[in-house]
């Protein structure tokens, strides 16, 4: 995906918000680093606002900084997960609100100003903003072509779970004061911190709202061992939520979902090849591999792996 080159933009002259700190979490090569601090030059800040990346990566030493770079690069390994770098980045601002955005995003430069279009309820501590998957054309890359289709990280798929429905924090506003009161993210589990922070906040009388117009674009995965780890990750988080709140992410049987995934497979093939559609094909091979995926990663732990580092 290619990234437009747009330099930091200070402050704007004026904000009718509340301050914010915008924190993300990363895990990766120097090189990577560098490509999520250039997209996220394009996000638009506040006089009052601050912007920064956490480094999670095991063993990275601290970053150099850039000249005149609207985020700061902040290093947290000492437990590699998402909601320990999250709590750390967090601790460094002051902001009313936090917002949290995964590091394979790309914000629209006026992210933080839709956030409160409309202005939060009083007794609101999470916006769910958008997520959409990057556009791939007809013809591109199998599993991004894949992801596109699908809607793959939209928040259409964890607002389907009625009562145990939640915000992705690949991009999602938290109140500070309730951030605070409920005691963050958890760190010892490697996913479903987002679902986890929602369903205490719910039970400290706090609620979720939409923000559709905040958006940001995710960089989809771009082969299918990327594509199998993230949902083996998904499934792991999901049997850990059903053993913490009880009811919650039920799991399937395996072996009925195994013969529903080469039965869907094979008929969507047939149908793909009648209609000459490639988007078909794409469907019926990776959507079963998909929820088989999930369903198997919950037979895999979600604690961390225990890193050394520092902060």
């Amino acid at each position: 995906m290619t990234v437009p080159q747009i330099r930091p933009v200070a402050t704007l002259a004026a904000v009718a918000r509340p301050s914010v700190d915008v924190v993300v979490p990363f895990r990766g090569a120097p090189a990577e680093l560098e490509e999520v601090l250039t997209c996220l030059d394009r996000l638009r800040l506040g006089p009052k606002d601050s912007l920064v990346v956490v480094d999670n990566t095991p063993g990275h030493a601290p970053a150099a900084g850039r000249e005149g770079e609207a985020a700061s690069v902040m290093l947290a390994t000492l437990v590699a997960t998402p909601g320990y770098a999250r709590n750390r980045g967090a601790e460094g601002g002051s902001g009313d609100w936090l917002v949290f955005i995964d590091a394979d995003t790309v914000p629209e430069p006026d992210l933080l100003d839709r956030y409160f279009e409309p202005w939060p309820q009083e007794r609101t501590a999470l916006l769910a903003g958008a997520v959409r998957d990057q556009a791939v054309p007809v013809r591109g890359n199998a599993v991004a072509r894949y992801a596109h289709i699908r809607g793959l990280m939209g928040q259409e798929n964890t607002f389907d779970f009625g009562r145990w429905s939640f915000p992705q924090t690949a991009n999602a506003a938290c109140c500070r004061a309730a951030f605070d009161a409920v005691g963050g993210f958890r760190e010892d589990i490697r996913a479903a911190e987002d679902a986890d922070l929602t369903f205490r906040l719910e039970a400290a009388g706090w609620g979720v709202e939409r923000r559709e117009g905040a958006a940001v674009v995710h960089r989809s995965r771009q082969t299918v061992r990327g594509l199998v780890a993230q949902k083996l990750g998904h499934g792991a988080g999901a049997a850990w939520l059903a053993r913490e709140y009880p009811g919650s992410f039920p799991p399937r049987r395996r072996p009925g979902l195994l013969w529903w995934g080469v039965r869907t497979a094979v008929r969507g093939m047939v149908s793909a090849v009648r209609a000459r559609d490639r988007d078909i094909a794409l469907f019926a091979v990776f959507h079963p591999l998909e929820l088989i995926a999930y369903e198997f990663g919950r037979s895999l732990h979600n604690r961390p792996r225990q890193d050394h580092g520092s902060g």
